[in-house]
Formats: structure tokens, C-alpha cells, sequence
């Protein structure tokens, strides 16, 4: 915290109380320090403000090495001054993303001194296009201005690259919450606001993330966020024409097909790593306590050659082959005649107050895996929906939660149905999924969790 006023340097009748977080910057002319920093003015709204502090010329020399001692505290591991190429989605968030990123975003960017291309993404799939053709060494940050569906299509336009995995390595991908779906935003910043994403670009810790491998037919794309089967699928795009009922819809959507006990007939094979729940527990507790470097939360062979500009390194390769080869044979394969649903994460929250996956981790090269059983109750199906928004979904004893680092998933008894990966419809058809650790590159406030709750108390000692 910035006290200013009392600082020695700095003669002022006021003091100001400031969080070195929300230190924008700071500088020095001949007679005067000025002070930039993001203002609450509501609960979800930050607003550039200067502060100027007039200076004796004899304590110039002095008040050099007191700001730089204050932009050291204030951005702490971050990087100052980023590059930023920033996308927009002119039909974000009904149309209104421009205004809101000229309004909330841009005083914000320009105060912290970050270097912005801004360019507009024409029609679906523009987005791929420019991160393929992207100059991975001309940007640190690549940023969209829109929901859940821009940064989708960056990744995987990044992953389209020839040197794919050192662009996902050095090009950051962040998210500046303009859209109806903001599930990165509240991971990595704890908040869908506009204004407090930029302050998280501006301060954010660059911090691996696992990628997913989706094969599907002869298709490899990149997931980030999450696939799902079943009622949480159905439920997302089976009421795209109830969008006026904003968040509601998705619950209407899921207690009509509990209500109706909806099951999706499937046979699902998984590759098991983290197996029960008090396991879990364990392996996140670990996960609080890591403060080892980002790249070493990477899978380090393929990365140190790819860091190597010669190296002209696509995307890994697949461990586990694709949806076409035989099922490994270390899987364990189950029938699943009777499945509710199969809701896969690499992130905790998927809406506000939503975090079916509250033990998800940035990089510990697993998604977690929830399945529910058709066939159950429907009081308790409606239980296990309302302990989502409540914290207690992870202990619900119908609920299915492991860790595992790929599945396959082939629907039977079925003509047509729903497929969502990362919120995007895919072809009802039989997939595969596969992790890939530390293969892509984002901004968070801790650098190694995301926001949320957790399944173990991030306000304690957890090391013992």
C-alpha cells in the first residue's frame, strides 16, 4: 500500500492510501511527480486517476530511485510496458464491446504505457487468421475484446503456426470481458468487469496453461477451457434462442432436461491420474505451495527446443494417438449407458458463481472430469445443480470428479445431439481429448491458481 503523502519526498496536505496493484505509473519531471493509478468508482469499476506531487529540486536525485522502487513494488513479477495486440469483436456483448473498451480499457492501457495495435475481427474465424499470422517476437500479449469465443480462436491460430510452441509460449493470451460468455476473465482475474481485466492485463503474471487436443474425424483443434456431452451441453446450445433470458437460460436448460431425466447413452474410456477426492484435496494443496518457475510447469524437452528460433516446432505430439487409433491400452473404458452428463475442465469457473471444477489448475497437466448419472433423482439432480452455485458440488456424493490427462467419448443410440468445446457446437460424432502441460501462455494475479475458492483454503498455512 501507497502512502503517499507520507513519504518524505513528496509534500502534500492530503495522503492517499493506495494499493501498489492498482499503481498504474509513475514518473518524474524537473519540478513534480505524477502518479497514475486505477480509482474505484463502484464496485466493479476502476477509473484512471493522476496524482501530482510537486518536488524540491535538491531532492530530485532521491525522488529518481523513489519511483523506481515504486514500480518495482507495483508490478512486482509482472512485465511493464507490454505489447499488446488487441482484437475486438465489434458484435461483442450485444454490440457494445468498442464502446466499453474506449470507455473502461483503453485510459487504463495508455496510463500503464502498453503499446496497443487494435484491429477488428471481421466474421467468425478472423481471429484464427491473425494469430496464425501473428509475429510472435513483435508482441508480449495477445488480447480479446470480446467473450469466451475470441480467445478459442487464438489459441488456435497460434497452434496453426509453424513454430507453434514457441508462439504459445511467448505470446500471452488474455481476455477483456466483453461477451455474453466470460469464464477466462473470472479465472484469471476474479471478475468479468472490463476496467478491473485491464488493470489484470496491465499487472498480470505470465503463467502456463494446458491445452487440450481435441481430435475429432480427421480434425486436431485446441481446447482451453472445457468440453462437455449431456446436459450441460444441451442445456448451452440447445437455448441459444432464449439468449433474452441472459444467465437464466442455461439454468432453464438444465432443469428441463433434469426434470425430464435425460440420459446420453456413451462409451467413455479415461486415462486416470488423480483418482479420489481426498487425493485431489492433496494434489491442490501441493499445487497452493508451488512457487517454482513457469517454465519448469511446462513439459520442458519440447519447449527447450522450441525456444530455439531454428527450430520451426508445430504442435506436440500426440501421446495417445488419435480418435481413429486403437484405445490405449492403460485407459479404463466403461459403458455408459446411462450417463447425465460428462462436464471435462481446465478452468474452475465457467459463469459467475459457477465453478463446477474447483479443483482445476493452470498447469498441473490434468482436466478435471465430472460425470453425473442419468438415472439418479431428480431432487437430487436439482441438489447437485444448486451446490454448484453454492461451493459444495466437489463433495456431492453423486458426483463423479477425477483428475485424468485424456478421455474418449463415442455417443451411441443416438442420430444428433450436442458436443460443446470451450462453448463452441462441434459435430455430434466421437472424440478425443488429450493435455498437453503448459502449452499455452496467459496473464493471472497469482501466477500459478486461479480465482476462486478452491478445494483447499487459500487463507491458511497449507504446508502442513
Amino acid at each position: 500500500m501507497l502512502t503517499s503523502g507520507a513519504n518524505k519526498h513528496i509534500q502534500s496536505k492530503t495522503t492517499h492510501a493506495i494499493p501498489f496493484y492498482n499503481i498504474l505509473w509513475a514518473e518524474l519531471s524537473e519540478f513534480e511527480i505524477s502518479i497514475r493509478y486505477a480509482r474505484p468508482t463502484a464496485a466493479n469499476v476502476v477509473r484512471v486517476s493522476t496524482i501530482n506531487y510537486p518536488l524540491e529540486k535538491p531532492d530530485h536525485p532521491r525522488a529518481v530511485s523513489w519511483v523506481e522502487r515504486l514500480l518495482d513494488r507495483a508490478y512486482g513479477e509482472a512485465q511493464r510496458k507490454k505489447r499488446i495486440k488487441l482484437l475486438i469483436n465489434p458484435f461483442g456483448g450485444k454490440g457494445k464491446a468498442q464502446k466499453w473498451y474506449l470507455r473502461d480499457v483503453e485510459p487504463i492501457l495508455a496510463a500503464a504505457r502498453c503499446e496497443v495495435d487494435l484491429q477488428k475481427t471481421q466474421y467468425q474465424g478472423h481471429a484464427v487468421e491473425i494469430a496464425q499470422n501473428l509475429d510472435a517476437d513483435a508482441f508480449d500479449v495477445i488480447a480479446a475484446c470480446s467473450g469466451d469465443g475470441l480467445p478459442y480462436e487464438i489459441f488456435n491460430g497460434l497452434g496453426k503456426k509453424s513454430d507453434a510452441r514457441r508462439a504459445l509460449r511467448k505470446v500471452a493470451v488474455v481476455q477483456l470481458p466483453c461477451g455474453s460468455g466470460n469464464a477466462m476473465s473470472w479465472n484469471l482475474n476474479g471478475s468479468d468487469s472490463p476496467s478491473l481485466a485491464a488493470v489484470g492485463i496491465v499487472k498480470g503474471i505470465r503463467t502456463p496453461l494446458d491445452l487440450i487436443s481435441i481430435t475429432q474425424g480427421d480434425r486436431r483443434t485446441l481446447s482451453f477451457l472445457s468440453q462437455s456431452v449431456g446436459l450441460v451441453a444441451e442445456a448451452d446450445l440447445a437455448t441459444e434462442h432464449l439468449r433474452w433470458l441472459g444467465n437464466a437460460r442455461f439454468t432453464y436448460g438444465v432443469l428441463v432436461r433434469l426434470l425430464a431425466k435425460t440420459i446420453y447413452p456413451c462409451d467413455l474410456a479415461i486415462k486416470v491420474e488423480v483418482a479420489t477426492k481426498p487425493e485431489i484435496r492433496e494434489h491442490y494443496r501441493r499445487a497452493l505451495n508451488d512457487r517454482s518457475l513457469p517454465d519448469d510447469r511446462r513439459d520442458s524437452a519440447s519447449f527447450r527446443q522450441a525456444d530455439q528460433p531454428q527450430h520451426n516446432l508445430g504442435l506436440p505430439r500426440l501421446r495417445y494417438g488419435t480418435i481413429n487409433d486403437e484405445l490405449p491400452e492403460d485407459w479404463n473404458f466403461v459403458p455408459y449407458d446411462k450417463l447425465g452428463n460428462l462436464w471435462c475442465g481446465n478452468m474452475a469457473c465457467m459463469a459467475p458463481g459457477t465453478s463446477p471444477f474447483p479443483a482445476a489448475l493452470p498447469n498441473d497437466g490434468c482436466m478435471d472430469l465430472v460425470t453425473l448419472d442419468g438415472d439418479i433423482g431428480r431432487l437430487t439432480a436439482i441438489r447437485c445443480l444448486l451446490a454448484v452455485e453454492t461451493g459444495t458440488f466437489f463433495d456431492m456424493p453423486h458426483v463423479n470428479y477425477r483428475k485424468i490427462s485424456g478421455f474418449r467419448i463415442v455417443p451411441k443410440n443416438q442420430k444428433d445431439g450436442y458436443i460443446s468445446i470451450d462453448g463452441e457446437k462441434m459435430p455430434f460424432e466421437p472424440f478425443q481429448a488429450e493435455v498437453h502441460r503448459g502449452l499455452g501462455t496467459v496473464l493471472s494475479k497469482s501466477g500459478h491458481v486461479y480465482e476462486g475458492a478452491g478445494v483447499v483454503s487459500k487463507s491458511v498455512d497449507t504446508t502442513g
